[in-house]
Order: structure tokens, then sequence, then C-alpha cells
């Protein structure tokens, strides 16, 4: 009995000191890289060029312009809406894999007029 109770102690004990340890994360997961992307007539103005491959982005566009703007990363499919001027929207892209990835701005005639580019993943 007494057996049994020193062993039941023991292992109490043992959880006690290894549980909290076996909980925690071994890593910690990345945050998400903020880029604050200004669109007018006919440009887009990115602070940063590039990110590493694996990265989540989070492109805030805002409008600085007189007419309406989106951003698209055409190759990933993921755009913005329509932002009127003065407003701004953010769209959420996650990187897996390295490579330049095109954008537009896909209002008719834009691309065409400057609002084009490609965003680089290292």
């Amino acid at each position: 009995m007494r057996f049994r109770i020193a062993l039941l102690a023991l292992t109490v004990a043992v959880l006690a000191i290894a549980g909290p340890a076996a909980a925690a994360p071994t890593h910690k997961a990345a945050l998400p890289v903020k880029i604050r992307v200004v669109a007018n007539e006919f440009t887009f103005t990115f602070p940063k060029a590039s990110v590493p491959h694996g990265s989540t982005v989070l492109f805030n566009v805002v409008n600085k312009g007189a007419v309406a703007h989106n951003l698209v990363i055409t190759s990933l499919g993921k755009a913005t809406p329509l932002i009127q001027p003065g407003k701004s929207a953010t769209v959420k892209v996650i990187f897996k894999k390295k490579g330049r990835f095109p954008y537009i701005c896909s209002v008719p005639r834009h691309a065409e007029q400057g609002m084009a580019g490609s965003f680089l993943v290292k």
C-alpha cells in the first residue's frame, strides 16, 4: 500500500513539473507582416519590396487618389474590393513559395497607365 501511495505521489510530482513544459509550444507562430500600400493615379507605393517565403502579409491599401482603385495579386487570385478615394481595404496573402508575384489595379486601363508591378518573395 505504501508503495502505491509513493508511486502515485511521484507520478503527480512528475506531471506537475513536466505538464506545463509539455503543453508549451515549441515555437512561436510568425506574426503577419503588415504593409501599407498607397494607391494613387496611377501608381502603387510599397514601403517594403519583399518578404521571406512562408510569410503571411496583410496588405492595407489606402486610396489617396481621386478615383477608385483596387490591388489584385493576379497569380494568387487575391484582391481588395474596389476602394473609393480616401478609403482603405486589407487583403491577406500567404506566400508559400519564392518568386515574383505580379499585382495590378483591375480598373480598366489603370494597369496600362502604371498601376502594375511585382512583389518579391525570397
